[in-house]
């Protein structure tokens, strides 16, 4: 282990070079991130996403509200498990910004590589159970697959930028993101396999921390980041002429009601900032089983963009349990249907 963290495997990579030679002088302004998640409980804290961000009225939220009243319905054990699924999640990610905050309090490029190749992980998990209910024909959903991968894709970019900024020129920034990003995904197949709400919100709780990190880095940051040219990458991304993918991910909001301008460094920041707090809602949407809808899927107005459900489950203790009793039901339904048939007189 001493080899692994000696100076001769910091070596840089032949990978692209920051933009400018004031880009180094922001890596050496000291700045701990520290993010606070909160429990769903009657009095929390209001989160500095939900300030910053508030949801719109639209098509998008105009909906029955008695969906986000479902908590106040659940009974007192289900209530009970929620919190524990919370402080576990909290401890997690609290566990984890500890050591980010050891190791990149004054590196700030290497840490946000760090932090957007772990983001990107939770929706490469959650879409690899989807395909597997799908296989199984028990959850058949499209608007999941869709808004998920939109995500993956916009941490794909947010991922891209920080490369072209050079935040991945150490060998050890690359290899502890990478085998965090591992030991992350196999943790959340499970998560999410077993309690998708309890995924959902842990993906939440990093997403949250995400955007507070970024937040407090353009404050610090800002008026040297406004002397910077944009990454090509970012200016392509955010003004390209296909934006779907943009909109897709962007749940709480209709589709091409958002075109960010990039001007300059600073622009970009703010953007990916933007773009977390709506990875946030997002994921607190989905904390309520089958909430879920492409944003597309509202403004075209058709309900054939969602596949039909075939077994409603949450999680896959819940399926193969509804699996059984639905075989069972329908087992029994045709005993009925054929005692019935010879008993009657003919």
């Amino acid at each position: 282990m001493a080899a692994i963290f000696s100076s001769s495997l910091f070596v840089s990579s032949p990978l692209p070079k920051p933009l400018s030679s004031s880009y180094s002088r922001i890596h050496k302004a000291p700045q701990l991130f520290r993010a606070r998640s909160s429990l769903l409980q009657d009095k929390e804290e209001k989160v500095i996403v939900q300030d910053s961000f508030p949801s719109k009225t639209s098509p998008l939220h105009s909906a029955d509200k008695s969906t986000s009243g479902n908590s106040i319905n659940t009974s007192a054990f289900e209530k009970r498990i929620i919190k524990v699924e919370q402080s576990v999640n909290i401890f997690l990610t609290d566990s984890v910004i500890k050591i980010l905050d050891t190791l990149y309090h004054d590196r700030h490029y290497a840490r946000f590589f760090v932090l957007e190749t772990i983001a990107r992980v939770p929706y490469f998990a959650f879409m690899s159970v989807l395909h597997m209910y799908e296989s199984f024909g028990w959850w058949r959903r499209a608007d999941y697959l869709k808004v998920h991968f939109a995500e993956s894709w916009n941490e794909m970019h947010h991922l891209l930028i920080m490369e072209e900024l050079g935040g991945n020129a150490w060998w050890f920034d690359r290899f502890l993101a990478q085998h965090i990003a591992i030991f992350y995904y196999i943790m959340t197949v499970l998560m999410y396999a077993v309690s998708p709400r309890m995924a959902y919100h842990f993906s939440e709780c990093v997403e949250s921390h995400a955007f507070e990190t970024y937040d407090k880095f353009i404050k610090v940051q800002g008026d040297e980041l406004k002397k910077m040219p944009a990454p090509e990458v970012a200016v392509n991304y955010y003004t390209g002429d296909d934006l779907y993918l943009f909109d897709e991910f962007q749940t709480s909001r209709v589709p091409n009601s958002r075109r960010p301008k990039i001007e300059n460094l600073y622009d970009v920041f703010v953007n990916i900032r933007d773009d977390e707090a709506e990875h946030c809602k997002t994921m607190k949407a989905c904390q309520t089983h089958g909430n879920l809808r492409s944003p597309h899927s509202y403004a075209e107005d058709d309900d054939s963009s969602v596949c039909a459900l075939e077994a409603d489950c949450e999680g896959i203790v819940d399926c193969i349990k509804k699996s059984v009793t639905s075989n069972a039901a329908k087992v029994r339904k045709q005993s009925a249907s054929i005692a019935l048939h010879v008993n009657r007189p003919g």
